[in-house]
This record gives C-alpha cells, structure tokens and sequence, in this order.
C-alpha cells in the first residue's frame, strides 16, 4: 500500500526558509509526477509546486523564484525549499503523487506558518 510521508514545515518567520520533504514508501513504480499543494485558512487548495519523473517543473504564481522543488530521478521523493517566506505562505501544505490511470495520492499534511 502507497503512502506519503511528509516532514518539515513548522513555524518560520518572514524572510525566512523552510524545506518539506516528501516520500512515498510501498511504491513499486515511479510517480509520473509529485506536487506539493498548499491549503490557506478560506481558501481553495491550491497548487504550490510540482515534477515530473524526467525533472519538468510547474510552480504556482506566488512561489515563482522563491521555491524550488527537486527529485532525485525517477525516485519517489520530492524536495521543496521554501525561501523568502511571506505571511501568505501559511497553510497546511499536502504532498501529491500522480500517475496515469491511477487515482491521486496525498499525504496527511503539515502546517506551515509564517509570522510577520
């Protein structure tokens, strides 16, 4: 059985840097893609940032030039540095793993809060 572990987040303040990390243990195959999604108090879930297993990046409007996300590979684990944080970036952050024809993952969550 697939599962997502996710670990980092916390409590940072502006201006600051965080890393999340995320790995998806009982995989026999890679993800065609891993994703972090943020949920900010309400508001939608929203797209943070995602890779490809051959290292194509996406990355949400408001994190572009702050956050990177990185792969090892075709691995099933997935890195995201969060720099220069603002007190928007606050919210539960999910990790996601996708793969064609098959039903979405996610993991449990964890909080990210950034004071001003």
């Amino acid at each position: 059985q697939v599962q997502l572990v996710e670990s980092g987040g916390g409590l940072a303040q502006a201006g600051e840097s965080l890393t999340l990390s995320c790995a998806a243990s009982g995989a026999t195959f890679s993800f065609n893609t891993l994703a972090w999604y943020r949920q900010s108090p309400g508001k939608q879930r929203e797209l943070v940032a995602r890779i490809s297993n051959i290292g194509t990046t996406n990355y949400g409007g408001s994190v572009k030039g702050r956050f990177t996300i990185s792969r090892d590979g075709a691995e099933n684990t997935a890195v995201l540095y969060m720099k220069s944080l603002k007190p928007e970036d606050t919210g539960v952050y999910y990790c996601n793993a996708f793969r064609i024809e098959s039903p979405p993952y996610w993991g449990q969550g964890t909080q990210v809060t950034v004071s001003s």
